[in-house]
């Protein structure tokens, strides 16, 4: 006991004169500085705080948005108002509707144009350049969608397993859609079609009439798939129809590009009004109008259900 008190005092007055330390660090590393345990929560509480800062400004976003949205709806309320109230009564003899303008177009339309449809007369004959433009615009519609849309031709393991999931549950496997289709189909397109030889008749034209063969091409691409669709309508055969619809438009009436917007009188003889083969070039503008309006409708379904034609 005495030796080992010795020991310790002998060690401890060792210390006190900086010899020796009564821990042993040889083997000991030295501290590594770590600067984010100087404060663990730091990260923490900055994610904490860019969260409430976070919510703080969607609330204020969703009431300016919800204000603004508020008072926006009222500002076009009060102007459609406005502007209603401000619309000649109805039968009114000062309505812009009555005046020569119209009158004359009523009255000498049938005898100028041919067509007993004055509506048909007047947008593809008067203002047949301004349905050029509308034509061009649908045109750009289905370039724009294949642009955006058009995927590649070859379809990856991945995109072809999804389609075989997907054809489980598609509408072509459904024999009452499919029996329905079969004897809609024949009924949509005689009447698209007489819709558009006919509009220079009577209600209708190449819009309406294109609208329902779009729809009829439509139907039974969903009935019937688009594999068999593509007998007849495939990508060639849309291309080759709206362009040489357009090329037709354009070389029927672009020639008010040369004359002051000034229409030159038709050559061709305006026909007995009512029958069939009247009116001049209205019924084949018609077809042509129809054929891209159908075209459009039924590219852009096709390209928003599989991405290709």
């Amino acid at each position: 006991m005495p030796m080992m008190k010795n020991n310790k005092e002998s060690k401890f007055l060792r210390w006190l004169n900086g010899e020796d330390l009564l821990i042993d660090t040889k083997n000991e590393e030295p501290p590594v500085y770590d600067p984010e345990a100087a404060n663990p929560y730091q990260y923490e509480t900055e994610a904490h705080t860019l969260r409430k800062v976070d919510k703080a400004e969607r609330r204020v976003f969703s009431r300016v948005y919800l204000a603004l949205s508020v008072l926006l709806v009222l500002f076009l309320s009060a102007v459609l108002l406005l502007t209603v109230s401000n619309l000649p009564r109805y039968g009114s003899a000062e309505a812009p509707v009555n005046n020569e303008v119209s009158e004359r177009y009523i009255e000498e339309g049938l005898e100028e144009t041919g067509a007993t449809n004055l509506v048909a007369g007047m947008i593809l004959d008067y203002r047949a350049f301004d349905t050029l433009g509308e034509s061009h615009v649908l045109f750009t519609g289905i370039c724009a969608v294949m642009i955006l849309l058009l995927t590649a031709r070859k379809d990856s393991k991945k995109q072809l397993r999804h389609q075989d999931e997907e054809a489980l549950y598609d509408v072509t496997c459904d024999p009452i859609v499919r029996i329905m289709a079969f004897f809609l189909m024949p009924c949509l397109l005689l009447f698209g079609i007489y819709v558009l030889l006919n509009g220079h008749l009577s209600p209708g034209g190449g819009f309406s009439g294109g609208a329902i063969l779009g729809a009829a091409f439509i139907l039974y691409s969903m009935a019937f798939g688009f594999e068999k669709t593509e007998r007849f309508l495939n990508e060639k055969t849309i291309k080759v129809i709206s362009c040489c619809s357009l090329g037709f438009y354009v070389v029927a009436k672009s020639y008010s590009f040369f004359t002051g917007a000034n229409h030159l009188p038709s050559i061709i003889s305006p026909g007995t009004p009512g029958a069939i083969l009247s009116a001049g070039i209205i019924m084949p503008l018609n077809v042509a109008v129809g054929m891209v309006v159908a075209c459009t409708m039924y590219s852009i379904f096709s390209f928003f259900k599989r991405g290709t034609v």
